[in-house]
């Protein structure tokens, strides 16, 4: 991510399609050159791109690249009920990291359920920009916003890889897509409503 944002490596370092173990894949990462974000979502991907300002396309393929991008395999999941008090990004994150100190990090988890609301958000760099800092790498970048809908959040937990795979404030780095599979993106603001989650079994 580092290199990405502050030297303007936009090309595609890896291609979906070469990632061979497809049981139990998650990952997520942005589109090459930044017009587009990823989400694998156990052994499925999905790419979705601007359309306008209030509309995108997803699309199912492997067929695509990123700049970075995170992955794994897990095949089976421990599901914790989240209190009622954790209804936010931070509180999920604070939450995560204490009832994981056991656990080998970094890694995957889940939250499924519904959102009372949520902000995502679309990377749709101009073809041809240069990027040597984070304000460049986020021109284009088109916001969405989603209310009291059925999601499935695809995150990575980790303490050690701030700009590598999560931003420099976060332990991290998460995609929502909608259960009806038509909007997807990264997860900016989240108000949880009936959601669990769930964390890799030990």
């Amino acid at each position: 991510m580092r290199n990405v944002m502050w030297n303007g490596e936009l090309n595609g370092n890896i291609n979906l399609d070469t990632i061979s173990n497809k049981t139990g894949l998650f990952g997520l990462g942005p589109v090459s050159y930044l017009q587009g974000e990823l989400l694998i979502n156990n052994g499925k991907s999905y790419v979705s791109t601007v359309t306008s300002d209030s509309t995108m396309i997803v699309e199912s393929t492997f067929n695509t690249s990123a700049p970075f991008l995170v992955y794994t395999n897990v095949n089976e999941w421990d599901e914790i009920a989240l209190p009622n008090g954790i209804k936010s990004i931070q509180a999920l994150e604070t939450f995560i990291d204490k009832n994981t100190a056991d656990y080998k990090r970094p890694f995957a988890f889940k939250v499924s359920g519904r959102v009372s609301s949520a902000k995502i958000h679309i990377q749709n760099l101009p073809e041809g920009t240069k990027v040597s800092s984070p304000a460049e790498a986020h021109q284009g970048q088109t916001n969405y916003h989603i209310e009291n809908k059925e999601v499935e959040i695809i995150g990575f937990f980790s303490t050690d890889h701030k700009g590598v795979f999560t931003h420099h404030d976060t332990f991290l780095h998460m995609h929502l897509i909608t259960k009806e599979e038509d909007k997807m993106g990264h997860l900016d603001e989240l108000e949880i409503g009936e959601m669990k989650l769930y964390l890799p079994k030990k």
